[in-house]
């Protein structure tokens, strides 16, 4: 094919791909020069162009189907005073309670660690609460959630109790991973927790494999009422990956129950977005692979919740995966050891100035649906919450010597420590009846 050609055949794509009579969610318009960093664009329903269709371009299929709508527009709540509400009173509470723990308990973090309690690498995730808030809340326990390293506050939105996670964090016995995890793997089997995931794209494949069992217990080995989904989160470093490029076409190819949720949060420890990437809308590589493509302002949980529940409710109905992007920003360096000198003051600021959850709160009591006393009596209850997670923690006995070579070999024993205080593996009759290595 001539360069000509193929720059043609580009061209056809680019506007097929767009050539769909349904109305699907689009980014406001915004000039091509204009920048990304810091948008905060709102999210319209536009029809899409039938310019394409007008030209005389007939849509690829499977390019059109990325074009499919992606979030439908909702009718707002009335409430007795007329008012449009986008959730009730008990959503907004549950919304702001989650998010106001994952706040807490990451400060509380942030003084355990200098008070060296806490070992290691531990990344904060102090301002992205709208993300975490915004998907998890609205999955059932069968549901799967696959982190990266920055994921105590999805642990704590899956329903891991605020104790076994601040003892993972010490290190200790009582944590959800025995202490034997630490602040990036933190894994629950109860919660369907998979994992929080230390290398960057390594979560993907995993739970690219989850959704593949959802898929094959309910299609092939015809599991009743298993319509269960998974949502990978991940940063906007890994999608420069080739796990993350990988997993979209399998997922796509298999129609897999999962949503790739990218926590854009312009900056890769400290390489901004902007210049570690060709084109900094992710979202745009969803349709890429047949898949919608949604970008979502990550500061919003409100909006974050609307775009989840049809993500959510398109893989349940087994029509396949999405990918959504949402654009946050954490408050903290990448770890509680890195100073945070590469960003801009005034980039801070202007992301400070729009937390997440200073605006739930402002938007509920505007909307009359709770009252100060109510909000702050939430703020009270989690305080007491984190405080009691650090006491159980620091109380909480390390792990006993026995756990060294636990989960190492595939002994279901473990090759742990014997009665004699020695390693079995020491002992001479170790390897009997097995392969000697």
């Amino acid at each position: 094919m001539s360069a000509a050609s193929l720059s043609s055949s580009i061209s056809v794509i680019r506007a097929a791909s767009f050539a769909n009579d349904k109305p699907a969610l689009v980014s406001s318009a915004r000039p091509p020069s204009s920048a990304f960093l810091g948008s905060s664009a709102g999210l319209r329903f536009d029809p899409l162009s039938s310019s394409a269709a007008g030209a005389g371009l007939r849509p690829s299929p499977v390019v059109a189907a990325a074009a499919a709508n992606v979030v439908k527009e909702k009718q707002p709540r009335s409430s007795p005073s007329g008012s449009n509400l986008l959730i009730t009173k008990e959503e907004g509470l549950e919304l702001y309670e989650d998010m106001v723990l994952g706040r807490a308990f990451e400060d509380m973090c942030a003084q355990m660690y200098y008070r060296g309690k806490m070992f290691g690498f531990v990344h904060l995730y102090n301002g992205q609460e709208a993300v975490s808030t915004g998907f998890i809340k609205l999955l059932k326990q069968e549901d799967s959630v696959v982190s990266t390293y920055r994921d105590h506050v999805h642990a704590l939105s899956k329903g891991v109790p605020a104790r076994q996670v601040m003892s993972e964090l010490f290190g200790k016995e009582t944590g959800c991973c025995r202490g034997q995890g630490g602040s990036m793997h933190m894994f629950s089997k109860e919660h369907n927790l998979i994992g929080g995931f230390a290398f960057i794209g390594e979560g993907i494949p995993i739970a690219t494999g989850a959704a593949f069992t959802s898929k094959y217990k309910r299609e092939v080995l015809k599991e009743e009422g298993c319509d269960h989904v998974t949502v990978a989160f991940f940063g906007d470093g890994t999608c420069n990956n080739g796990q993350f490029f990988e997993c979209l076409n399998m997922a796509q190819l298999w129609k897999l129950p999962i949503i790739f949720v990218v926590e854009n949060n312009l900056w890769a420890i400290g390489m901004s977005h902007l210049r570690a990437t060709s084109d900094p809308q992710i979202w745009k590589k969803g349709p890429a692979f047949g898949m919608p493509g949604v970008h979502v302002d990550g500061m919003d949980v409100l909006k974050v919740r609307e775009v989840a529940k049809e993500a959510v409710e398109r893989a349940r109905r087994g029509e396949g995966p999405t990918l959504v992007e949402c654009e946050t920003y954490r408050f903290r360096g990448h770890s509680l050891a890195d100073p945070d000198e590469l960003r801009e003051p005034a980039e801070k600021a202007k992301y400070a100035a729009r937390d997440p959850i200073t605006a739930l709160k402002k938007y509920m009591i505007e909307s009359n649906l709770v009252s100060e006393a109510e909000l702050k009596a939430i703020d009270k209850k989690i305080d007491e919450v984190v405080e009691d997670a650090v006491e159980f923690a620091d109380a909480s006995p390390p792990p006993p010597r026995s756990q060294l070579l636990e989960n190492v070999f595939a002994d279901p024993k473990g090759f742990g420590i014997g009665p004699d205080g020695r390693y079995r593996c020491e002992d001479p009759k170790f390897t009997e009846g097995t392969a000697k290595v």
